[in-house]
């Protein structure tokens, strides 16, 4: 969530985008690659080359890597880490020029649109069979796959969840070992931890953050049987009457002060900071808060839950992360597939991600001995089953723009008195126009 908060694509990386795939359609296009049967090992000996975006995923992704070299000294990976803000059309300007890595690190919502401009080497033939993909991340497989074909794997996964204090919950007479698993008793909750009165807030909405808001208002609406995005062209956005009445709560736990007024001017840069602060009973927020409301607050008693829908016991969540996939033009293909092959397997799933407490990319791993010792990373994990990332070539400009439909609506319903049918009807004609363009 740390980066979802601040995924800016500039008109200059759209550009790069088109001038790339314009350049791939002047000239003749690349001789297949070489492919041999996978390993966890070198296909060739030298140094490879990957570009992975700065963020918080850092530490994760310098883990991985470490590993990779102790195993294969002969062809390390030497990592290379491009401003977030600046790699959407650091990517494309390498593609457009033939200048790659010979693998990279992709913010995975951006992937569709550079498998869509063919700016991505086509894997199908070489990982299709992998019996780890069976269990891979859903929400990064589904943004990796484009008119049926496969562009890459997890690398990092980043999931959305509720996550409530438990001292606030006993302070205000609530049982803390039941979060709510409805809307409605959400609010209810809030209502009771708000009462306590001395700042303390039942609930945390960002109101100035497209990204934090679609990780985690977007499953609340999920949860409750509604759909967001326009997918592509003369695709319905915002269906379902879920997102009426996801507004309508949020309008409701605004007006009733469950939300801290600051929140209004949340752009994301302290969205991570709010829950370890100890002031906010419940909020959404991603696997990545476990060790920072630690840090902030060592003798916090918190727990993490599923985000719930309208109904009793459903629940959603955000899978953002990023992927592995390999730019056209990389000379070291089947290296890059053999690290793919090597970050699914067993040994790194639970050896480096869960040794380190960071999900595991895959679901059939989380039942390890790492994750069986430290029960929030397992309350956690539960999220990639019932998770979900948006998939359109347009992410940007629908969700993630600040001055994007989805934050405009979701600011009207909070802090205006709109008629909340025009607010979704006006978001709906500004995401259909968008997905037009595509």
């Amino acid at each position: 969530m740390r980066t979802h908060s601040r995924w800016p694509v500039r008109a200059a990386a759209a550009a790069l985008l088109i001038t790339a795939a314009a350049c791939g359609q002047e000239e003749p296009p690349p001789a297949a690659p070489q492919t041999q049967a996978a390993t966890t090992t070198c296909a060739a000996k030298g140094a490879l080359t990957m570009w992975e975006r700065s963020g918080g995923n850092k530490q994760m992704v310098d883990l991985l890597v470490a590993a990779w070299n102790a195993k294969n000294p002969d062809c390390k990976i030497n990592l290379t880490y491009i401003p977030h803000t600046e790699m959407v059309g650091k990517i494309a300007q390498g593609v457009a020029s033939g200048e790659v890595p010979d693998l990279m690190g992709m913010d995975l919502i951006y992937a569709p649109q550079f498998e869509k401009e063919q700016q991505l080497v086509d894997l199908t033939g070489q990982i299709k069979d992998w019996p780890e993909l069976k269990t891979a991340s859903k929400g990064h497989m589904t943004v990796a796959t484009w008119e049926n074909r496969l562009y890459g794997v997890p690398l990092y996964a980043d999931v959305s969840a509720l996550f409530y204090n438990k001292d606030l919950f006993t302070r205000a007479g609530l049982d803390p070992g039941k979060p709510p698993t409805s809307l409605a008793e959400l609010r209810t909750y809030a209502d009771k931890i708000t009462a306590l009165g001395g700042g303390v807030k039942g609930y945390y909405l960002p109101g100035n953050c497209a990204g934090c808001n679609i990780f985690t208002v977007g499953p609340l609406m999920w949860a409750s049987g509604a759909t967001i995005e326009a997918a592509g062209p003369g695709d319905e956005p915002l269906v379902g009457d879920g997102v009426k009445q996801v507004l309508q709560f949020t309008r409701d736990m605004v007006a009733a002060g469950n939300v801290p007024d600051g929140a209004r001017a949340e752009n994301g840069e302290t969205f991570h900071l709010q829950f370890g602060s100890g002031k906010v009973g419940m909020m959404g927020t991603g696997n990545f808060n476990i060790t920072l409301a630690r840090q902030q607050n060592p003798k916090m008693n918190f727990g993490i839950a599923l985000l719930p829908g309208m109904t009793p016991n459903s629940s959603a969540s955000f899978i953002g992360g990023d992927l592995v996939v390999v730019p056209k033009g990389s000379k070291r293909v089947n290296d890059a597939v053999n690290v793919m092959k090597f970050l699914l397997s067993d040994e790194v799933q639970t050896e480096v991600y869960a040794k380190a407490l960071n999900l595991t990319t895959r679901t059939d791993m989380v039942n390890n001995k790492y994750f069986q010792a430290e029960p929030l990373v397992q309350d956690v994990a539960k999220a990639l089953t019932v998770g979900r990332t948006p998939y359109t070539v347009t992410f940007f400009e629908q969700i993630n723009s600040p001055q994007g439909p989805w934050l405009k609506m979701l600011q009207r319903a909070y802090y205006r008195d709109d008629a909340l049918d025009t607010v979704i009807a006006d978001a709906k004609k500004e995401m259909k126009a968008i997905a037009s363009r595509s």
